[in-house]
């Protein structure tokens, strides 16, 4: 269970002291939660209408945010794919990993300058979180594009003797080449038929080669045989191996197209494989993973950012001026969490006030949740394996 409830709460006396009460509530005579107080700095407060118009553009942006790292998570799911057992350390934050990174939260001042307004900040966030999401879309589409051309190829070696490249199965001595008037020519023939097929195919048409067939491969179903005739009679014998259920493939040795599918087919895997692996000495990332496991991080780190971000605006708005509150950072015990509300929601009962009691109405309305304190999840469960 990585889910977590991210809470503030009006200082008493002082924060130390709506700490202190918190951990008693919930850990001291029972095992509800594992909590951590969570550092959020001295930001700038601006005016009430801004505060009030960033609380619903940050409510926004945080679900943006949101989707972009699943997105990023998934994808690097889906470009491991048989290491998937291997994404979740690969999804790290600042070299950590997640729950690590959450419970032990500091601001990155260098990244968000907590000098700049609360505004500023956000569109910081905005610019760098749209950048990743870019990013991601056309290194999808190039990867995609280049995973989808390779598929198409090992599907055209892979299928039904009916469909797929002979390129790997024929040899340059299965067949009568540069000559003026014979042609060999390939059929597929179910395993059923054998007998019919040997038995029939001298008459075929006029001027089929006697004893020129030879099975030259077979899969669960077919066998592949090759037979020589004159090239005049090649639309009669056509028609006739068609009447007999026997399927003649278009087919034209030709040792260049055969060598450039090949080549194609190498080239696509070996690029495919770069993506993955790097073959840089020391380093068996390849860019696309490399790039994955970087803007992770950096969407994750925002992510984090952004709730702090919410609880400062929240916060303020909620218990007014001058800014006193304690954040802080609960991991529910699973088989607790309907105790830790009820148990929340007695501590923090004396919070709501007439006005926040039509707050309260109102939300129900629109069927979004209310809570006397300041309350927002963040459930690290980032990735939907089917």
């Amino acid at each position: 269970m990585t889910e977590f409830w991210l809470i503030s709460a009006p200082g008493e006396k002082t924060c130390q002291q709506t700490w202190d009460q918190m951990m008693v509530a919930t850990t001291r005579t029972n095992n509800l939660s594992t909590n951590n107080k969570f550092n959020i700095p001295d930001l700038k407060v601006g005016t009430l209408d801004v505060l009030v118009g960033l609380s619903d553009d940050l409510a926004k942006l945080d679900s943006f945010t949101e989707g972009v790292v699943k997105k990023v998570a998934q994808y690097m799911a889906d470009v491991l794919e048989d290491s998937r057992d291997k994404v979740q350390e690969n999804l790290l934050a600042n070299g950590v990993d997640l729950v690590t990174y959450i419970t032990r939260f500091q601001w990155d001042m260098a990244k968000y300058p907590i000098k700049q307004s609360l505004k500023n900040i956000s569109e910081i966030i905005s610019k760098q979180v749209t950048q990743i999401d870019n990013d991601l879309k056309a290194r999808a589409s190039s990867y995609n594009n280049l995973k989808g051309n390779l598929q198409n190829l090992e599907r055209k070696n892979a299928g039904s003797l009916l469909t797929r490249s002979l390129a790997d199965i024929v040899k340059k001595e299965d067949f009568v080449l540069d000559s003026e008037y014979l042609i060999t020519m390939l059929v597929v023939v179910p395993k059923t038929s054998y007998a019919d097929w040997q038995k029939t195919y001298e008459t075929l048409a006029e001027m089929v080669v006697p004893r020129s067939t030879n099975l030259l491969f077979e899969d669960n179903d077919s066998g592949l045989f090759s037979v020589t005739l004159f090239r005049k009679a090649i639309d009669d014998f056509r028609h006739k191996a068609r009447e007999n259920k026997f399927t003649v493939r278009d087919f034209q040795y030709n040792e260049q197209e055969m060598n450039a599918d090949k080549e194609e087919m190498t080239r696509l895997s070996t690029d495919k494989k770069k993506q993955f692996v790097s073959h840089m000495p020391g380093n068996d990332e390849g860019p696309l993973v490399r790039w994955l496991k970087v803007n992770f991080s950096e969407a994750f780190i925002a992510w984090i950012h952004i709730k702090g971000l919410r609880v400062f605006v929240e916060s303020v708005l909620r218990y007014g001026l001058p800014v006193n509150f304690q954040a802080m950072l609960l991991q529910p015990n699973k088989k607790n969490m309907k105790k830790l509300r009820e148990v929340l929601n007695d501590l923090y009962k004396h919070l709501d006030s007439s006005a926040a009691i039509m707050v309260s109405l109102f939300l129900i309305i629109i069927q979004q949740e209310y809570y006397p304190y300041v309350y927002y999840k963040i459930d690290c469960n980032l990735l939907d394996f089917k």
